[in-house]
C-alpha cells in the first residue's frame, strides 16, 4: 500500500495544472465520454454476472457505476484504475477499464518495475477467466475441449488485451519525456543566450570604453606636445621680434612646420575615427523560436566582433603610422630648437622592437618633455634610451627650473596617467617622481611585446 500511494503521488507530481488535474478542456471531455462509455459495459456485464451467480440484477449495475466510473481519475491514479480493473476480471467487468487503464499506466511516470508487476498480474488474470470461460462455452456434452486449444485461446485472448495498450502506452510516454526534455533544454538555451546576449553588450561597451581612452590618450599626446612646443616658440618669437628679427623669422618657421605636424597627426587620427568597422544587419526575427534564439546569439556575438575589430583597426592603423624610436632625435632636436638644453643618449646595441613597444616609449619621452616645459621652463634635461635582452629602458630627468619664462601652459594632470597606462598595458613597469636636486624623473621598462608573442608560439 505504501508503494501505491508514493506512485500515485509520483503520478500527481506530473500532473499539469487546470480543472482538477485535466490540462485541456478536451481532456476533461475525452475521460468523461470513456468513464460514461465504462459506466454502461460495467452495468451491463456486472446484471449478466449477477444473474450467472443468483444474485439481484440491481447488485451487479449498482457495482457497475463505480467501476466504470473510476476512469475518471485514470490520469491522477493510474495504478488505482489498473487495480480496479484487475479485481473486476473474476467478474468478467471492465473490457474497456482495463485497455485504457494499462494503456494510462505504461504511459505515466510510475517505475518500470511496477508498471510490469501490475501488466503480469492482469495478463495472468485474464489467462485464468479466459481459460475458464473457454472451457464452458465450448465443452458439450460427449466432447471436452483439448488442454492446448484452450491454453492457445488463453493466451491470444491475455496478449492480445494486455500486450496493446502496453507497448502504445510506454511509447507515448517515452515520447512524451522526449518532448519535455527537448522543451527544457530549449528554455535552458534560452537563458544560456540571453546571458551570453548580456555579456555580449557588457564586453562591447568595456571594449569601446577602452578605446575611446585610447584615443583621448593619443590626442593628449599628440596636442599637448606640439601645442607645448608651439606656445613655447610663440613666447620666444614675441620676445627677440624687434631685437632679432632673423631669430624671429626662424621661430616662426618653426611654430608653422609644428602647427602642420599636429594637424597631420590630428588627421589621421580622426581618419581613424570616422572609419567604419565592418559588420552585416541582422536578419529578421523568424518565427520559430530556435531561428530567433540563434539570431539574438549572431546579434551579440555582431556586436561584440564590431567593437573588437573597431579597436583593432584603430590600434593597427596608429600602430602601423605612429612614431618609432628612431624618431627620438628628432623629438628631442626640437625640444633644443624651443632653447631646452637636453642630453640625449643610447646604450646597447639598437634593434627593433614591436610597433606597440616603440610608439610607447616614443610617447612616454614626448610626455616627458612636455612635462619639463610646462613645469620646469629653462630647465636641463636629460634623456636616456637603454637597448636590453628582451626589453627596452627609458629615462627623462630634469633638475629644478632655470627661471625661464613661463608660458602660462595649461595642464590637466593626466599626462603622467598616461604614460603609465601605456606601460602597463604592455606589461612594463613605470616609476615617476622628483629628485632629491629638485628635479623630476619618469622610469619605464617596456618588455619586448614580438619576443614574448615568439616565445609563447614556441
Amino acid at each position: 500500500m505504501t508503494t501505491t500511494g508514493a506512485i500515485t503521488d509520483a503520478g500527481a507530481r506530473g500532473a499539469p495544472a487546470g480543472p482538477w488535474w485535466w490540462a485541456r478542456r478536451r481532456s476533461l471531455v475525452l475521460d468523461v465520454v470513456l468513464a460514461l462509455v465504462s459506466v454502461i459495459e460495467c452495468i451491463f456485464e456486472g446484471i449478466a454476472f449477477a444473474h450467472e451467480v443468483g444474485a439481484p440484477g440491481a447488485v451487479g449495475a449498482l457495482a457497475g457505476v463505480p467501476v466504470g466510473g473510476s476512469l475518471l481519475v485514470r490520469r491522477r491514479w493510474p495504478v488505482a484504475v489498473v487495480l480496479v480493473s484487475i479485481a473486476v476480471t473474476p467478474a468478467e467487468m471492465g473490457f474497456l477499464l482495463g485497455v485504457v487503464g494499462l494503456y494510462t499506466l505504461a504511459a505515466s511516470d510510475a517505475p518500470r518495475r511496477i508498471i510490469v508487476v501490475l501488466a503480469v498480474v492482469s495478463m495472468a488474470g485474464t489467462l485464468v477467466v479466459a481459460a475458464a470461460r473457454f472451457h464452458r462455452d465450448v465443452a458439450q456434452p460427449g466432447y471436452q475441449p483439448g488442454l492446448g486449444a484452450a491454453l492457445l485461446f488463453s493466451v491470444v485472448m491475455a496478449l492480445g488485451m494486455t500486450a496493446p495498450p502496453l507497448l502504445l502506452g510506454m511509447y507515448v510516454g517515452a515520447r512524451r519525456r522526449l518532448v519535455e526534455s527537448l522543451r527544457e533544454r530549449a528554455d535552458g538555451l534560452e537563458r544560456e543566450l540571453s546571458l551570453l546576449a548580456e555579456r555580449a553588450e557588457e564586453r562591447a561597451e568595456w571594449a569601446r570604453s577602452e578605446e575611446r581612452t585610447r584615443i583621448a590618450r593619443e590626442m593628449h599626446d599628440v596636442v599637448a606636445h606640439r601645442v607645448s612646443l608651439m606656445v613655447v616658440h610663440a613666447a620666444a618669437l614675441q620676445a627677440v621680434a624687434l631685437k632679432d628679427p632673423e631669430k624671429a623669422s626662424r621661430n616662426a618657421g618653426l611654430v608653422g612646420d609644428m602647427g602642420r605636424q599636429a594637424l597631420t597627426e590630428l588627421r589621421e587620427m580622426l581618419g581613424v575615427l570616422r572609419a567604419k568597422p565592418d559588420g552585416t544587419a541582422g536578419e529578421p526575427a523568424a518565427a520559430q523560436e530556435p531561428e530567433r534564439l540563434a539570431a539574438v546569439a549572431a546579434a551579440a556575438s555582431a556586436r561584440v566582433r564590431g567593437a573588437h575589430r573597431e579597436s583593432q583597426a584603430a590600434l593597427s592603423a596608429s600602430s602601423a603610422d605612429g612614431p618609432r624610436l628612431g624618431a627620438l632625435a628628432d623629438l628631442v632636436g626640437q625640444s633644443r630648437q624651443a632653447g631646452m638644453a637636453v642630453e640625449f643618449s643610447v646604450e646597447g646595441e639598437q634593434r627593433s622592437y614591436a610597433a606597440r613597444v616603440e610608439r610607447t616609449a616614443y610617447r612616454v619621452v614626448q610626455e616627458a618633455l612636455t612635462n619639463v616645459h610646462k613645469h620646469a621652463p629653462g630647465a636641463a634635461a636629460r634623456v636616456r634610451v637603454a637597448h636590453r635582452e628582451g626589453e627596452v629602458a627609458l629615462q627623462v630627468e630634469n633638475g629644478p627650473s632655470g627661471g625661464g619664462t613661463d608660458a602660462g601652459l595649461p595642464s590637466g594632470g593626466n599626462g603622467l596617467i598616461g604614460m603609465r597606462e601605456r606601460v602597463t598595458a604592455l606589461g612594463g613597469v613605470f616609476v615617476s617622481g622628483p629628485t632629491e636636486r629638485g628635479g623630476f624623473r619618469v622610469s619605464a621598462v617596456i618588455p619586448d611585446a614580438a619576443q614574448g608573442a615568439d616565445a609563447s608560439a614556441a
